[in-house]
């Protein structure tokens, strides 16, 4: 597990007058402006957000600092991250931070290595688990269901996969 957890990323820049593209990564995306200043994924600068209003699929942000829109082009895809110990603690069984599932090793049901899980994704329709294979190529993209990924042993960082079968 990390000490530093990713929370947003800051996007294009929007309008002229500093403000940004805000992409929250928090269950309640509006959150991200309750844990204090936000720094970059090497912890050498620090951003507060100000403003947040909703847009179509983003928030509008304006940053402190941040005045015109050449600064906050230069912030595009900047990773936003908070310390560990700000985020709640997890009370709930079968709920865990994205970041904790990233590097575990991926197994079937039998035990059969798969690979190490990447990422967890959601572009809307649902989490997606992102598995590179031991095999390489492409990594494997399936859908982060109970029924797809029936256990997760925290412990020995392991996560089984039951793959689902292909129609033909």
């Amino acid at each position: 597990m990390t000490d530093r957890i990713c929370v947003a990323q800051i996007g294009a820049a929007h309008g002229l007058r500093g403000e940004v593209r805000l992409r929250s990564f928090t269950e309640d995306p509006m959150a991200v402006t309750s844990y204090g200043p936000l720094e970059s994924e090497d912890g050498a600068r620090r951003f507060e957000i100000e403003a947040l209003r909703p847009s179509k699929d983003h928030f509008v942000a304006r940053l402190k600092g941040v005045g015109d829109r050449d600064a906050a082009e230069k912030l595009r895809n900047t990773d936003l991250f908070i310390s560990r110990d700000k985020l709640p603690k997890i009370d709930e069984e079968d709920t865990y931070y994205h970041a904790d599932l990233v590097g575990m090793s991926a197994i079937t049901p039998e035990g059969v290595p798969l690979g190490n899980v990447t990422a967890i994704h959601n572009f809307g329709a649902g989490d997606l688990i992102e598995i590179a294979t031991t095999a390489g190529g492409e990594p494997l993209l399936l859908p982060f269901t109970e029924t797809v990924v029936p256990n997760i042993d925290t412990a020995l960082r392991q996560i089984t996969i039951v793959l689902p079968s292909v129609i033909e």
